[in-house]
């Protein structure tokens, strides 16, 4: 007799598309995300584009193509992701910037970790082999730097903790909060998935840079901060009570 294996679930993502003067790229990556079946939703959070962002925002909400909402000031990536996670309907969420350095393609692939082992987060690592382009020499360095420490404080192995492409899942994510306005969010919830005693996979992904004339904004000083914000979690926190 011939035993069948129930089929492994399918995995639903809400992708949340933080954005901040990215007229020429946005509506770009909502079409490039709209092509990938496990993307269920679209979630896009203006934070106070001054440069017509925020009508083709408006646009593309109006023809029910992303859930959105406009911040009245500038607050910061980390803001909008918690604005964007307010808004997540799916088991299961994505950042997405709103350039083309990443492609959404690769969501396949890490939410497929997660249908087959059963992941609550991974990680996209430009560094475990797969094209990489276009990366400044300064953020090369300043990634491995902040990877680096951030292994050292928490015990761990990983390649890359500022890659963009991070997927949680919903309910764990929402129970270990986002305290960071700005780009310090990415540690901040490296280290809280780690501190939650979670597994965080890793696959590759693609990577094509852009230079600052391009619209690129991370800067120098994100890194200082990002390097306090790692032994600000190692230190001071004790740890999380997972709900």
């Amino acid at each position: 007799m011939t035993t069948v294996r129930p089929a492994a679930p399918t995995v639903s993502l809400s992708a949340i598309v933080p954005v901040y003067n990215e007229v020429d790229t946005l509506a770009a990556i909502v079409e490039r995300l709209e092509q990938v079946p496990v993307v269920r939703q679209i979630v896009v959070i203006d934070d106070c584009s001054n440069d017509g962002t925020a009508d083709v925002v408006q646009r593309l909400a109006d023809a029910g193509r992303v859930s959105a909402l406009r911040h009245p000031y500038n607050r910061g990536k980390g803001a909008a992701l918690r604005s964007g996670l307010g808004l997540a309907s799916e088991p299961y969420v994505v950042i997405q910037d709103a350039d083309l350095e990443y492609h959404p393609r690769e969501f396949v692939a890490m939410a497929d970790v997660v249908r087959t082992r059963g992941a609550q987060v991974v990680y996209g690592s430009r560094f475990l082999g797969a094209r990489r382009s276009g990366m400044l020499w300064t953020h090369y360095l300043g990634n491995r730097g902040l990877t680096l420490l951030f292994n050292l404080a928490f015990g761990c192995w990983l390649t890359d903790i500022e890659t963009c492409y991070k997927l949680f899942d919903t309910r764990l994510l929402r129970a270990v909060g986002i305290d960071n306005d700005r780009f310090d969010v990415d540690p901040e919830l490296t280290a809280k998935a780690i501190r939650s005693g979670v597994r965080i996979h890793e696959v590759p992904v693609e990577y094509v840079g852009r230079p600052y004339a391009a619209g690129k904004k991370i800067r120098p000083q994100d890194a200082i901060s990002a390097a306090k914000t790692i032994l600000r979690y190692r230190r001071w926190h004790a740890p999380l009570a997972r709900s």
